[in-house]
């Protein structure tokens, strides 16, 4: 693991700094590099600008873990459910994606496993698609476990899965006979190396490897040979979009079994440039006020975004 994304990552971790940014100017300013706002009205605002520019994707994720009471948990469900409500009052198609911790997993997975079922049950009723983020390698079983819960009545779910565990292949094709909605991420927790690949070009290697299974899948789902699938890439690595895009092709893979999402204000350019050549693209918008350790591990996924941010803040 690199120095610089090593000293983000002990970073996020640390309570002192958090209440240190939370409290500064300069660094919630920066803040909007990646994200619009802390409310739900500047979330929505933005997508509906996103929307009207060239019709992509939304997805919503409002900012929160760490949970210690479900009473925490139920008030997380409670801001889901009007979000999806708002969505749709305000003609905004949009999925939304949450932590399983935000959820109560930590608390009581029976009871993360229903307010999750309400999430999904209500984003069912209004057109939406629900997403499970993934957390560190302590989660992964349950998330896995909750994930496959939830594709029995609601087949659409997402589940995020990060290319840089180890496991993730085995994962991947445990979940191949429900036809997986995943989207593919390199990973933003400190793992030690035998959990998580700590070289950049290892991960790489892994995410194309894991990329093209997921495209075959949702390849034989598109021809009926298999239940359907979804294949998205989360990254901001085109290079390694592309990459993955013409090995596709040379597989005899249709370019549509491929979607990309991205974070609000990342390379905003080259997502309408992908949007406008006919690429399937949706835009991450997250808001809220916990956001300090989401930025900083956004952060230490490319420790470039460093120089973005500063250029955001000073340019």
């Amino acid at each position: 693991m690199g120095l610089g994304r090593s000293l983000l990552l002990a970073a996020a971790a640390s309570d002192r700094l958090r209440r240190m940014a939370n409290g500064s100017r300069v660094v919630r300013r920066a803040t909007r590099a990646f994200m619009p706002g802390e409310t739900v009205e500047a979330a929505l605002d933005a997508g509906r600008r996103l929307i009207e520019m060239d019709g992509r994707g939304l997805l919503f994720t409002h900012l929160g873990e760490a949970l210690t009471t479900l009473g925490e948990a139920q008030r997380v469900r409670d801001h889901y459910l009007d979000l999806l409500d708002r969505l749709r009052a305000a003609g905004v198609p949009g999925e939304i994606s949450v932590k399983p911790t935000q959820l109560g997993l930590d608390q009581s997975p029976q009871r993360c496993a229903e307010l999750a079922a309400e999430l999904a049950d209500r984003a069912h009723v209004v057109g939406s698609v629900p997403w499970l983020d993934m957390e560190d390698s302590s989660c992964v079983d349950r998330t896995l476990d909750l994930y496959e819960s939830l594709k029995v009545d609601y087949p659409q779910t997402g589940l995020a899965l990060q290319a840089y565990l180890r496991r993730t292949p085995t994962d991947l094709e445990r979940l191949a006979p429900l036809g997986p909605v995943v989207r593919l991420v390199k990973g933003a927790y400190s793992e030690p190396p035998e959990v998580a690949f700590p070289r950049k070009a290892d991960t790489d290697r892994a995410f194309r490897e894991v990329a093209l299974r997921m495209m075959e899948l949702a390849s034989k789902g598109r021809r009926g040979e298999g239940p359907p699938s979804r294949a998205v890439l989360g990254t901001h690595d085109l290079l390694l979009v592309g990459r993955i895009q013409a090995e596709g092709r040379a597989r005899g893979l249709p370019p549509d079994a491929l979607e990309v999402h991205m974070l609000f204000g990342i390379r905003a350019n080259q997502q309408a440039r992908l949007r406008s050549e006919g690429q399937a693209v949706s835009t991450l918008i997250s808001y809220g006020q916990d956001w300090y350790r989401w930025y900083m591990r956004r952060l230490a996924e490319r420790p470039a975004n460093v120089w973005f941010v500063a250029r955001s803040i000073f340019g």
